[in-house]
């Protein structure tokens, strides 16, 4: 029997709501498909910032090494400056451990309601590859004559060729294992240098994969073109920011930020890679029941997925879709039940629910971690 060792941070507002209802489900998959997992609860976050000073450090860094995996709820709090979280832990885990990729599946499930009019789930199936240690997020600012009418603010954007390389190279695997197209998103009329950076190597690594269709498509176009066709799509690749950007509006098209999933992958083993709910804290519901839990759990399936628990992740999401088209709204009062209701049904449905049609992003991620492409700690 495997065991899994997987550090926890529930974080902030309804990190801990959603956390609680995916830890659930997780050990209903281990007693029903025969692994065990070993976890670890971290304090991290607002709380802990608020009242140690502490963000991330060199003893944390440590102690997370050890697991193969990290599942992560939410941070933030309106106590805490907007920035000092998202930079000092959140960018910072991501870079100290190489998370390279940051994978967002963007599929509509049968069921689920979409503000997309006649959008049909075999019309939306597609993933979006964030790079997710470089660009805007990671380069320096500055500013001068700060509080007058001549404050001049400068933002510095970074882009190596190793950085791009990998998540291009990641993203021609992928389209390999799915339908074979890959799609670049920049905005290369504009920021010429970074735009020619990314073009070049999506260039010069297609030679590499004869079978995969490549095309571009500026960010702006996309933001057009992924609600009212999003079958044009298989793979999209992407720098940082605008991979914020669009991600957030593929979830809206699948059913909103309570029911997307991510992660974000270590490609070589090196570091343990983090999968989390895309939504954020939400404070203003927090510890009311109302946060839709099947981001975090979606999330906690695609954590087992790398791990090698292929079987236990396709059950999940099998469960997790099926209770979810069958919740009258997908957050808040409206849903019916509680998050921790959501969850344990989720749990109760496993392995009796209905596989979802198609190919799964949990396929994906255990196809890449045999491949060694996006391998999991051993």
């Amino acid at each position: 029997m495997s065991t899994h060792k997987i550090a926890v941070i529930p974080g902030d507002g309804i990190g801990p709501e959603v956390i609680d209802a995916s830890l659930g489900v997780l050990e209903a998959a281990g007693r029903a498909f025969g692994f065990t997992t070993d976890l670890t609860m971290i304090d991290a976050g607002a709380g802990r910032y608020l009242r140690t000073g502490e963000l991330w450090t060199a003893a944390l860094d440590e102690q997370l090494r050890g697991h193969d995996a990290v599942l992560f709820g939410a941070m933030g709090d309106p106590a805490v400056t907007p920035g000092v979280l998202e930079r000092g832990f959140i960018l910072a885990m991501r870079t100290a451990f190489q998370q390279a990729v940051n994978l967002r599946p963007v599929k509509l499930y049968p069921g689920v309601a979409t503000p997309i009019a006649d959008l049909t789930p075999e019309r939306c199936d597609l993933v979006i590859v964030r790079e997710n240690t470089e660009g805007a997020y990671v380069g320096r600012g500055s500013t001068v004559h700060a509080g007058t009418p001549h404050a001049v603010a400068v933002q510095e954007s970074v882009n190596t060729r190793q950085g791009v390389e990998r998540v291009v190279d990641y993203s021609f695997r992928l389209a390999q294992q799915r339908r074979g197209k890959l799609t670049l998103c920049h905005k290369k009329n504009i920021l010429i240098e970074a735009g020619t950076l990314w073009q070049d190597t999506v260039d010069d690594l297609a030679v590499r994969y004869p079978d995969v269709e490549v095309d571009y498509v500026h960010v702006d176009a996309m933001c057009f073109h992924l609600p009212v066709a999003p079958e044009r799509f298989d793979v999209v690749v992407t720098d940082n920011l605008f991979g914020d950007i669009i991600t957030d509006l593929g979830a809206v098209i699948q059913g909103g930020l309570g029911v997307a999933a991510s992660a974000n992958l270590n490609l070589d083993g090196s570091a343990p890679s983090m999968f989390e709910a895309i939504h954020g804290s939400a404070p203003d519901i927090a510890g009311k029941g109302w946060a839709n839990p099947v981001g975090a759990v979606l999330s906690t399936a695609m954590c087992l997925a790398h791990l090698g628990e292929r079987e236990a992740a396709l059950a999940i999401e099998a469960a997790a879709v099926n209770v979810l088209r069958g919740l009258p709204g997908l957050s808040g009062p409206a849903m019916g039940m509680d998050t921790g209701g959501v969850g344990r049904e989720i749990a109760e449905q496993l392995g009796q629910a209905p596989a979802v049609t198609g190919r799964s992003v949990m396929d994906d991620l255990a196809a890449s971690a045999m491949a060694g492409s996006a391998a999991p700690r051993r």
